[in-house]
């Protein structure tokens, strides 16, 4: 009689705590995603911000002023016919290895800009070195999950052409497209 008691107040005692310990598990996992998720968020959306915060005030003026343009211009690029768009300037390809801790990437990139007029082109010509140079900086600076996703090769494209725009004089570039794009 005495060890049935004991098997009967052990039995409910190992469940009790197994219960315990599974409830422990799902928290700690639910902890784990919520702080994964956060961590996700901070890492793709924070750069803006501390790009615009460093920025001297006529940077920022003109940053401004750009940003503008830049809001109308891709709300105007979206709906725009294909009539509607000025010459293009084809560069060569792009191959540049990407920013990575953890193996090697490399991105592949062909593009087309488009000039605000035709006359500009020559000046692209001389100064083609110069641009191949900017380009390829920046194209490496990136890494793969800044590149990856549509707002990232928006963001990627915008600088670009605000680097470009600010090495000109005969003109402006008013877009640039993407014709292959290839991560490995």
């Amino acid at each position: 009689m005495a060890e049935e008691e004991k098997t009967e107040e052990a039995a409910p005692k190992e469940k009790k705590s197994s219960n315990m310990l599974m409830i422990i598990i799902i928290v700690v996992l639910i902890l784990i995603i919520i702080i994964g998720a956060v961590v996700a968020v901070l890492l793709m959306g924070g750069d803006e911000e501390a790009v615009k915060n460093t920025s001297t005030p006529q940077a920022k003026e003109r940053s401004v002023s750009t940003q503008r343009s830049r809001a109308t211009n891709d709300a105007f690029n979206d709906t725009r016919k294909l009539d509607q768009i000025g010459t293009l300037y084809p560069l060569d390809t792009f191959t540049v290895n990407l920013k990575s801790d953890s193996g090697r990437r490399y991105l592949k990139v062909t593009m087309s800009l488009e000039l605000d007029n035709p006359e500009l082109s020559h000046e692209l010509d001389a100064k083609a070195p110069v641009l191949r140079d900017r380009i390829i900086r920046i194209l490496s600076s990136k890494t793969l999950e800044e590149i990856s996703s549509k707002k990232g090769k928006q963001k990627v494209s915008e600088q670009i052409m605000d680097t470009l725009n600010s090495m000109i004089t005969d003109g402006q570039i008013k877009g640039i497209y993407f014709t292959e794009f290839v991560i490995q």
